[in-house]
């Protein structure tokens, strides 16, 4: 199954988010949308946000 087709977004950030997210990028030599990717991934799995199980939560809220 071919993957998804990327999309493009666009978000402000403070100076120190950026030069965070660049120094994150560069130790782990990793893109900066990579990381960003990564981390939000890690987070919703952490989380089960996405997933079968938060589906029931909220149909049971």
């Amino acid at each position: 199954m071919p993957e998804e087709k990327s999309v493009s977004i666009s978000f402000r950030v403070s100076p120190r988010f950026k030069r965070l997210l660049e120094e994150a990028a560069a130790l782990e030599h990793r893109s900066q949308t990579n990381m960003l990717e990564v981390l939000l991934f890690k987070h919703c799995e952490q989380r089960h946000i996405g997933t079968d199980e938060a589906t029931k939560k909220n149909q049971a809220a």
